[in-house]
């Protein structure tokens, strides 16, 4: 009877770490228990899993669900489920700002409700903070096309627009608007606060600002979507 590490062990038999030691290695190709499924993509290059979840996550703002995830991955739902599961369990024991959760059917990153209170002081004290240049040319497709979607906006400006829309709406200034009839998309709108800030009764007391909009931007691509009256 061999200790597992002489000349007779089998191929696939797992190595005994040290003399004396219960503990193993596990054979070529398994993972030590509680470790999260990685490495590199499903053709052996790209990112791993884990990398690949937290890159999805971190641009969704809805929850995705895990078919649409293992789709876009090329891999097995019961993996990325695993390791999405795995990946919350992770976060939640490191106790990290944020978690990872599953709701309404999908998932999607959530600040941790013991950090809510610390969120709600950074916008608050952010609200007299200066708009920057991405966010006022932001606003101004939104104010002057309104209900738009986030694609509509990016389309107009030639650059992803989501992360200055969620800034816009964590400032009051903008907010959800319903959804596209056609595309089933958020729209978004100006707020009360917007006109607030702006001294404004309404948004028909807006300046007129098609002059300066692209001319190459055709309405008719945005089925649906009617402009905002001014």
């Amino acid at each position: 009877m061999h200790n597992g590490s002489g000349p007779g062990q089998g191929e696939g038999d797992p190595t005994v770490l040290g003399d004396g030691q219960d503990q193993v290695a596990p054979p070529d190709g398994a993972l030590p228990d509680g470790a999260l499924p990685d490495g590199t993509g499903p053709d052996g290059t790209g990112p791993g899993l884990r990398a690949s979840l937290e890159a999805i996550m971190l641009v969704a703002d809805e929850p995705v669900s895990e078919v649409v995830i293992a789709q876009v991955l090329e891999r097995p739902r019961a993996e990325v489920s695993e390791a999405l599961r795995d990946l919350a369990g992770s976060y939640a024991a490191e106790e990290r700002g944020f978690e990872l959760r599953e709701v309404a059917g999908g998932w999607r990153f959530y600040t941790r409700e013991e950090c809510a209170p610390l969120v709600e002081r950074f916008v608050s004290d952010g609200q007299e903070v200066r708009l920057t240049q991405a966010a006022l040319e932001t606003l101004a497709v939104v104010a002057y096309r309104q209900p738009v979607s986030r694609a509509r906006v990016s389309a107009v400006r030639g650059v992803n627009c989501d992360g200055v829309i969620r800034t816009l709406v964590l400032r009051g200034l903008v907010e959800e608007a319903g959804t596209d009839p056609e595309t089933g998309a958020i729209l978004f709108a100006t707020t009360g606060y917007f006109l607030e800030r702006l001294g404004l009764p309404s948004l028909d007391a807006l300046p007129e600002l098609a002059p300066f909009l692209p001319d190459n931007i055709d309405d008719e691509t945005d089925p649906g979507h009617e402009p905002a009256e001014s």
